[in-house]
């Protein structure tokens, strides 16, 4: 599918990896609608971005666990374009031990990072099949970002992997049930640029020896950049030919 002409969906737009997606997508000629939770700082700098790329975007602040949001997001969608890209990206990442994972954590973590996604998979489907008319097959590209902590899942990290893991499985099988007017596949980032440690809850700084130690198993000797995700994400909308697969952008850290 050529990406030029097109509009894309993307959540979660506002993290950093995503905002490169979206710069991405709007460098290869595609508008953006892009949704997000919290931070307005940052869309209001991605939104700048877009401009001076002279494409078309709308913003939607939205918190898409609650199904009437979804419901209106893809209202404010029909009056703005007809998108044919959607991107899953919107998620939590946080190291969360089994005995303080409360029931409200549990579903939260699942709420954001699976069912959402799920619904924006079925409401985006429903509104292409009933908006685009076209014979030429695919009709449409769902990319879903993943983790390669689905493959080796670490300690302390079990819900978050489990939320994970339902959106590869969900993958595999949209690509199946949907094809061959959509394409669906997901990309499972390894480390992008430096993440953050975990001390008792809390978030710090990885250490130089943490470092280190994390390189080692990386056969490319460095963590990725935000970039190199999004240009994956790009491949997959433009090759007609690929779907129900997970891409792994780790540096080899999985073989």
């Amino acid at each position: 599918m050529e990406i030029k002409g097109k509009t894309a969906v993307i959540t979660g737009a506002t993290g950093k990896l995503t905002g490169s997606i979206v710069l991405e997508l709007a460098k290869a000629g595609a508008d953006c609608i892009c949704i997000y939770r919290k931070n307005n700082a940052e869309a209001k700098k991605l939104q700048a971005a877009l401009g001076r790329l002279k494409m078309k975007s709308l913003f939607i602040q939205t918190n898409l666990t609650r199904p009437e949001n979804i419901e209106k997001v893809f209202a404010d969608i029909e009056r703005f374009a007809r998108p044919q890209i959607l991107i899953n990206a919107a998620a939590v990442f946080e190291k969360k031990l089994i005995g303080d994972a409360s029931f409200e954590y549990i579903r939260k973590t699942l709420d954001i990072n699976f069912t959402a996604a799920m619904e924006m998979t079925r409401k985006f489907v429903e509104f292409v099949r009933k908006k685009i008319k076209q014979k030429q097959k695919p009709v449409a590209k769902i990319i879903n970002i993943a983790d390669i902590v689905v493959q080796r899942p670490p300690a302390g990290f079990s819900i978050y992997c489990a939320s994970k893991a339902a959106l590869v499985a969900a993958t595999k099988s949209l690509a199946k049930e949907l094809a061959p007017g959509f394409t669906v596949n997901a990309v499972s980032p390894g480390i992008i640029n430096w993440p953050f440690g975990f001390a008792q809850g809390r978030q710090k700084n990885i250490t130089a020896g943490q470092k280190k130690k994390i390189l080692a198993h990386i056969p490319a000797g460095r963590t990725g950049r935000p970039q190199e995700v999004a240009s994956a994400v790009k491949f997959l909308i433009e090759n007609d030919y690929i779907t129900g697969q997970i891409i792994n952008i780790d540096g080899g850290r999985t073989i």
